[in-house]
């Protein structure tokens, strides 16, 4: 991402993991933030810290973004504070680990709505509005089990081959107006992703382990850096060279 100093970015997932990342990294840069979770007290505490070391403005959203027009109800938040927002950052999601039919479905469709249609929709309503202004740049958080299809994360990785190719798409569909989209891919990370999961830290996990301040930095800096490993808005961290096919298989042994 080019100059954010004094612009308004905005953070979905923000209260843990690569959520709270995003939103140091872009702090560092002078960047203005709103901060979007269902957990207030951690972006509260986060804010602060922000506020005090950056001398940034931190504006905190508490939202359950999983309820009904969450997307709509967060846009009026914005506008109503009158703030314009240059850069988006759609984290927010969630995995569940183990055989889809063992899964409660209410879980599966909760998890369906939140990376799919909770996206879709932040997407569309910060992207038509950078569109006017033409410029803008927004980053989606998708996941390396994106690539294929997954045993053990059957409905979360198709849930995230969604958004990888959902923004290969808006790449080529919102260059022409300025705006830059993003679709960063991490793999295993220490976050607290696979204890929400369900699932229990395994030899090819626990090599494969990777520190989320660097993988959220490269998403920051992909456009900046004209970064371009695969199709333009695919940003693959360290690790990600190894096949999807041989990753996904040794995630559950």
């Amino acid at each position: 991402m080019d100059n954010v100093s004094g612009r308004w970015a905005l953070i979905t997932g923000a209260s843990s993991g690569f959520g709270v990342e995003f939103a140091t990294l872009l702090a560092e840069r002078n960047a203005n933030l709103v901060l979007v979770a269902r957990r207030r007290e951690p972006m509260e505490k986060l804010a602060e810290q922000l506020r005090q070391k950056h001398r940034v403005n931190v504006v905190v959203e508490g939202l359950d973004l999983v309820g009904p027009g969450a997307g709509a109800e967060l846009k009026s938040r914005v506008d109503s504070r009158g703030m314009t927002i240059d850069v988006l950052v759609n984290n927010a999601g969630f995995g569940l680990y183990g055989n889809f039919v063992d899964q409660p479905l209410q879980k599966t469709l909760d998890m369906l709505q939140l990376n799919m249609l909770v996206l879709t929709q932040i997407t569309h309503v910060f992207a038509n509005d950078m569109r006017k202004r033409r410029t803008g740049h927004i980053l989606l958080i998708a996941s390396l089990l994106g690539y294929q299809a997954t045993p053990g994360y059957a409905a979360y990785a198709a849930s995230k081959a969604y958004v990888l190719l959902f923004g290969e798409a808006l790449h080529a569909e919102l260059k022409p107006y300025g705006i830059g989209v993003t679709v960063l891919c991490p793999g295993p990370s220490a976050t607290s992703f696979g204890a929400v999961a369900g699932q229990s830290d395994t030899a090819v996990l626990r090599m494969l382990m990777m520190e989320p301040r660097p993988v959220a930095r490269r998403g920051i800096q992909a456009r900046a850096a004209e970064l371009k490993p695969r199709p333009p808005c695919r940003e693959r961290p360290h690790g990600a060279d190894l096949s999807p096919v041989s990753f996904g298989r040794g995630l559950s042994q």
